[in-house]
């Protein structure tokens, strides 16, 4: 997949933030700032993009955006509630409306006891937070991609209240 449909998926998702007036924020480790980058390619992202961290590491996940590490330390990084952690303190450390994370396995091996292609999204809003689970294939590059691509159809589906529920 080149990056033109991730284009025109992050304008949509652009246009549709700018709409609702929400202001958006990433948390990301397997995908280390794609998410945020492929918004940002979109002239006038600025006017709802507030920021992301990149938390590669637990150290940054829980002392940057607040992931329990008695959490970390049970589960490992790769996991639901860490997803949803990460969009969570994303959301407090960017003033954000809306946030969304990713963690994940992008190979070439496994990690945390979880398969390559394991990803978890987590989202957060001022309505609630969540996790979804996917499990992707490729090679690591096409797993990020997957991931990002993802993560930007997750937060599309929460700026269209007709199409979420939560």
């Amino acid at each position: 997949m080149d990056a033109n449909p991730c284009i025109e998926l992050a304008g949509r998702v652009i246009a549709a933030a700018k709409a609702a007036g929400t202001s958006l924020a990433t948390a990301e480790s397997l995908t280390a700032g794609m998410i945020a980058a492929t918004l940002a390619e979109v002239p006038g992202a600025s006017a709802v993009l507030q920021g992301g961290v990149v938390s590669y590491s637990s150290s940054v996940k829980a002392n940057v955006l607040g992931v329990d590490p008695a959490l970390l330390a049970e589960r490992g990084s790769v996991d639901g509630e860490v997803a949803r952690q990460m969009a969570e303190g994303a959301r407090r450390a960017c003033g954000a409306d809306l946030a969304v994370s990713a963690t994940g396995v992008a190979g070439p091996d496994a990690h945390d006891g979880k398969d390559v292609g394991t990803v978890f999204l987590g989202y957060a809003s001022g309505s609630g937070s969540g996790f979804t689970e996917h499990r992707f294939t490729g090679d690591r590059a096409r797993i990020r991609i997957s991931s990002t691509v993802a993560a930007l159809e997750l937060l599309a589906s929460h700026l269209a209240p007709s199409k979420h529920t939560a």
